[in-house]
């Protein structure tokens, strides 16, 4: 039986950021870790969590390679064929310095996914599954305050922008924000607890998708 493939594409979330200190959480504690082990060996998950990665935009203080555009076809194309897409971006584009509004945000999640749905990284040459899922919340914050600033009623306005996109590109979507919340430390990354709540609900999902 040949494995799937599923390519987790997101930011410092997929990544494994840890709020309590600077280093990255263990597999194990990641999202993405609790996915993988859930599916098991029939699922070959790959993690391509960046931390500042945008969703279309060079972020002036953290160079282009941030931009999560630019680096997709080439991921996609490095590790086709892919089965299932899973997207998880929109965090870093809440920041002053881009001063988007979220409909703008989210008009950045329809290019990558439009980028997705045109690619040939599929089986047999056609485009992946799709699941699209808006960040959760940000919250007032203690250590990003200026970086972050204005940005709070904004992250509340992405999930009814990110819902219609996947329903105008007939992806499957996951509200994350009525999954978890950001860390009383610094606002924006998930603890440990909450990667734990994340990778089982979109193990669930996943496995619905699959036909599992």
């Amino acid at each position: 039986m040949t494995r799937k493939t599923i390519l987790c594409y997101g930011d410092s979330i997929t990544w494994g950021y840890n709020p309590v200190n600077p280093n990255r959480m263990t597999l194990d504690e990641r999202w993405t870790g609790v996915l993988s082990k859930g599916l098991g060996e029939d699922y070959k998950v790959i993690e391509e969590g960046l931390n500042g990665r945008t969703t279309i935009r060079d972020d002036p203080f953290n160079n282009s390679y941030k931009n999560g555009l630019k680096y997709l076809v080439p991921c996609l194309e490095s590790h086709k064929p892919i089965d299932l897409c899973i997207l998880l971006l929109g965090t870093n584009d809440l920041k002053k310095r881009f001063g988007l509004s979220a409909i703008e945000i989210a008009h950045g999640i329809r290019v990558l996914i439009d980028t997705i749905k045109k690619s040939a990284a599929g089986p047999c040459g056609l485009a992946p599954e799709i699941l699209l899922m808006v960040p959760p919340y940000i919250k007032k914050l203690n250590n990003f305050p200026y970086e972050f600033e204005d940005s709070y009623q904004k992250s509340y306005n992405l999930p009814d922008h990110y819902a219609q996109i996947a329903k105008d590109y007939k992806c499957e979507f996951l509200d994350t924000s009525k999954i978890i919340v950001a860390s009383e430390i610094d606002g924006v990354h998930p603890d440990m607890d909450e990667h734990l709540k994340l990778g089982n609900a979109v193990l669930e999902m996943v496995k619905i998708i699959m036909g599992n």
